[in-house]
């Protein structure tokens, strides 16, 4: 198993400390038909549970993913990537994250005795902190945007394992755990309405479905006020990024962003964008039939009200993944 540059096809062991080819190529993952990562390292992971409810008429799967152990999806990715750089002896990791991804590092790490590096925005919602810092990881708050947060990791990787849930494909490896449960639930679904920021569980969910053999249509969603993705579908020029309460998908330059579209289109899906007060009222919607989560889970809800309209096909099996636990805001 090895990382190949997606450009010039170089190779690179997975330990090393090289987040991307030296010709700036991004890295996937390279590995034999039936090789895979151990998962001696565990938290106690169990299928999320697939529940089939009706939201303002609409019939929808949805799948609880914030019922991961860190609470929420982002420990498929880390549990395959900590163990894989744990066999190798790795003892130390930076990451940067807006809150799941740091907390579900973290929280592998302290179970593999890693020394965690998280740097996150300073402006990252104090329960998200709050749990990171639980995990026993340095914390280190970077001022000003997302942006500002990527470019000060990249330079602390210059000498530490970059366990990245954007650059690393064993993150990749992991969440497309999500495609298998949901096959194994279900089947197949007709459309997997996802929300998309830096497309961790887009891609992960595509490559797991590439695996089983068909696609679903995937329709991803983002805030209106940070639409990289939506634009480019769209052939327009990408807008400025506000602030919105969907933080988590708030990703001005997502880097896998071609990656994203091919697989969005390869599915027969698409691009769809969501406002705050739609994302605030989907949270409501749900909260009032048991399910707490986090906004960023509740784009993905709006996206799907927003897609299928009073009338659309009731045969259609629509699943709609809910991504983080509103305990963390």
């Amino acid at each position: 198993m090895d990382f190949i540059c997606s450009q010039c096809k170089k190779t690179y062991p997975i330990d090393s400390i090289h987040y991307q080819c030296e010709c700036g190529g991004l890295f996937q993952l390279g590995k034999e038909k039936n090789e895979t990562v151990s998962t001696a390292i565990s938290l106690g992971e169990v299928t999320t549970p697939l529940l089939k409810r009706t939201v303002l008429q609409r019939d929808v799967f949805l799948k609880i993913d914030y019922m991961n152990p860190t609470g929420s999806f982002k420990d498929r990715g880390a549990q395959v990537l900590i163990n894989a750089v744990h066999e190798r002896g790795i003892r130390e990791v930076v990451e940067d994250s807006s809150g799941n991804a740091g907390a579900a590092i973290a929280g592998y790490c302290a179970a593999a005795g890693i020394r965690c590096n998280i740097y996150l925005p300073e402006d990252t919602s104090a329960g998200k902190i709050k749990q990171i810092s639980a995990y026993k990881a340095t914390i280190v708050k970077v001022p000003g945007t997302r942006a500002d947060t990527s470019k000060a990791v990249l330079k602390a990787a210059e000498s530490t394992y970059y366990a990245s849930h954007v650059y690393n494909p064993l993150f990749f490896e992991g969440t497309k755990s999500l495609a298998y449960e949901i096959y194994d639930q279900i089947g197949v679904p007709d459309y997997l309405v996802v929300p998309a920021g830096n497309g961790t569980m887009l891609l992960g969910a595509y490559i797991g479905f590439q695996e089983i053999g068909k696609l679903p249509r995937i329709i991803a969603v983002q805030s209106n006020r940070c639409a990289p993705v939506f634009a480019k579908w769209k052939n327009q020029p990408p807008g400025e990024c506000t602030p919105t309460i969907a933080e988590g998908i708030a990703i001005k330059e997502p880097k896998r962003i071609d990656e994203m579209i091919n697989a969005i289109r390869q599915s027969n899906g698409d691009v769809i964008t969501v406002d705050d007060d739609e994302t605030k009222k989907a949270q409501d919607i749900l909260a009032g039939m048991g399910f707490y989560m986090e906004p960023t889970s509740g784009a993905a809800v709006a996206g799907m009200l927003r897609y299928f309209p009073e009338g659309y096909d009731k045969n259609l099996t629509i699943v709609v993944p809910l991504t983080g636990s509103g305990l963390k805001k």
